[in-house]
């Protein structure tokens, strides 16, 4: 352990554990207080890893995939899963291996290796084209003519930032709902919904001339890709950046505050949900597998139809905290509801929903942010469109480069394990799949019961902890070498910016210790800054799930503990207590987290507070508290 603690703690894999040695059994597990957890970041770039321009190699019983750790009998072309066991017999473009000539994936230095997967959607054909990125921007129009002018003219510099192969869409709202024809520049053309009345994806298909009786857009979008020529299909909303960045911009040059009255002293008529909604519906016409954000521009709550927050009469205030605790905010549970069942539908269709909201008043995050999460999407909150918050972040979602974000799309993440370890669940920016497996725990943090996750967006700073559970009650009794080790497999795919499917799969392993011996190899092996993390979301989670849940006292009773267990002191003797040096940050770490405003929320607002948890969950892999 002396020697990986003196080497980057994240490296090529991007992942740190709580505990970078694990006790053998449950009880052993239980008694360290801090759980068993890693914090991963699939996708943060490396120039060491390797690209494979080949499929991976997985084992026929548990589908882990070929890596640095299996044994392999080069004789006999065999190599032997490190999870199960298994003899797999290698292919036979794999005939001319051999200790001098070894495929990449089973270099030792090689535990994190990315391969290039065949590309939707024609895998028998290379020169098949990518399928490209979509934008679908939906502005709120029910503000003022000065901030009006503040989001197109960040809507026009975003645009032109966009690649040309990337699909945009353009949908307005305020009172009703206006989807953009884009396909016709000579004529404006728009389909209008009422914001009153919850829409279904079938309806915003049929509607929009996508509905099954004359769709078909497989054929539409290939030949908008390939030949440059539009037909009747998707494509007339959805059009190459490069081909809609003038009709946009004129359309953008015209485009009015919401025109529809409001009577004194009520607010202005906003249908939020139902835009989003027919946004998310929009996007199902797309083919399957293809990566797309709806960009929700928003200026103020939501008054009509689903996801109201608040009516339109200002004599009735915003719902606060106290509101909620004496269950007195009439719109919440439906609005959330709504929210739920819409993050379901951009899940199932792999969708992300990032949410810019600029107003002085709230405008319902705390409702909204079950679909910004699940889908893995961004929040940014402003006091103004023309504020540098916004236009700054605004920009650098869109921009290449240095800087650029690097937002991939339509992930997913699987994650092997060797016998006795099993997955508790998730906790950050993703969905569960329901995976049933040998692996999956029977209590359940955060997202659980699987042994794979849906991510729709994902960035390279995206940041997920995997919680931990081992399975046996007692010490295994098998002998040898092999049994002293254990092995943790992370699978992540997706979508790149280009279109191209990526693999990349992280192989460590760590060692198991008998700490009813000796706890001195157990503490060597305790990350600190990881365990703040953990510790952080952890809290973040329970404040969001737990009703009544103290978390100030939550976060004080486990320091107790863990000073119980691992400090040095005299009975009734208060300076003789000492802590081991592996703890010398942690205690602080705990300090400033329980009087930060991550848990003292109690002067903000409901919104503000809801959205500082959420940032909280997905605090990057290298912060500390």
């Amino acid at each position: 352990m002396s020697e990986m603690a003196n080497m980057d703690p994240e490296g090529i894999d991007a992942i740190r554990m709580t505990w970078n040695v694990w006790p053998r059994t449950k009880v052993e597990a239980s008694k360290c207080v801090i759980p068993l957890a890693a914090s991963i970041a699939p996708i943060r770039p490396h120039t060491d890893i390797p690209m494979l321009p080949y499929a991976p190699l997985r084992c026929k019983t548990c589908s882990a995939v070929l890596n640095a750790f299996a044994r392999v009998d080069f004789m006999a072309k065999i190599w032997i899963c490190p999870f199960c066991y298994q003899r797999n017999h290698f292919p036979p473009h794999y005939a001319m291996i051999s200790e001098t000539n070894l495929p990449g994936e089973l270099y030792p230095q090689y535990t994190t290796v990315q391969y290039a997967l065949q590309s939707f959607p024609d895998p028998n054909n290379s020169n098949a084209p990518q399928l490209p990125p979509v934008f679908v921007f939906v502005l709120d129009t029910c503000m003022i003519e000065e901030e009006l002018e503040f989001v197109k003219s960040a809507m026009k510099q975003a645009i032109g930032l966009l690649p040309e192969h990337a699909l945009v869409g353009f949908v307005s709202f305020g009172t009703q709902v206006q989807v953009h024809e884009l396909g016709f520049s000579d004529m404006s053309k728009v389909y209008v919904f009422r914001g009153s009345k919850e829409i279904s994806k079938e309806q915003v298909l049929e509607q929009l001339g996508l509905g099954s009786a004359g769709r078909r857009p497989t054929v539409g979008y290939l030949k908008v890709l390939q030949n440059g020529y539009t037909n009747t299909s998707v494509n007339r909303f959805l059009l190459p950046a490069s081909d809609c960045e003038y009709t946009l911009d004129t359309l953008l040059d015209e485009l009015q505050t919401d025109q529809w009255p409001v009577q004194a002293g009520h607010r202005a008529s906003r249908c939020t949900g139902v835009a989003l909604s027919v946004s998310a519906g929009l996007l199902a016409a797309c083919l399957p597998g293809t990566g797309a954000r709806i960009i929700a521009l928003v200026g103020g709550p939501c008054t009509e139809g689903p996801g109201t927050i608040v009516s339109k009469d200002l004599s009735e205030p915003v719902r606060s905290h106290k509101d909620l605790d004496k269950v007195a905010a009439p719109y919440f549970k439906k609005a959330v509801k709504f929210y739920d069942s819409l993050a379901k539908q951009l899940v199932s269709q792999g969708h992300v929903l990032d949410l810019f909201a600029s107003a002085l008043d709230q405008v319902g995050v705390a409702e909204m942010k079950v679909a910004v999460e699940r889908t893995g999407g961004l929040v940014v909150l402003a006091e103004s469109f023309g504020h540098s918050v916004f236009k700054d972040s605004f920009k650098r979602v869109f921009e290449d480069g240095e800087h650029s974000l690097g937002l991939c799309f339509n992930g997913m993440l699987e994650i092997n394990c060797s016998k006795d370890i099993k997955i508790q669940g998730v906790i950050g920016p993703c969905t569960s799949l329901e995976k049933k497996g040998p692996n999956v725990a029977d209590t359940v943090i955060g997202e659980g019961n699987t042994t794979a996750w849906k991510m729709c967006g994902l960035n390279k700073s995206t940041s997920l902890t995997v919680l931990f559970d081992l399975s046996s009650t007692e010490r295994s009794n098998v002998p040898g070498a092999a049994n002293s080790q254990f092995y943790l497999q992370f699978l992540t795919s997706y979508q790149d910016p280009e279109g191209k499917t990526m693999l990349r799969v992280t192989t460590v392993t760590r060692q198991w210790v008998d700490s009813t011996v000796s706890s001195e190899e157990l503490l060597r092996g305790f990350d600190q800054e990881t365990a703040a993390v953990v510790m952080a979301r952890i809290t973040s989670l329970k404040m969001e799930t737990e009703e009544g849940f103290d978390a100030t006292r939550w976060l004080d009773r486990n320091l107790i503990r863990l000073c119980s267990k691992f400090g040095d002191y005299r009975k009734d003797d208060p300076s003789s207590f000492t802590l081991n040096p592996c703890f010398s940050l942690f205690p602080q770490f705990m300090f400033n987290l329980r009087r930060s405003q991550f848990v003292q929320v109690f002067f903000l607002s409901f919104s503000d507070a809801r959205f500082l948890t959420t940032v909280q969950m997905k605090l990057p892999i290298f912060a500390c508290c």
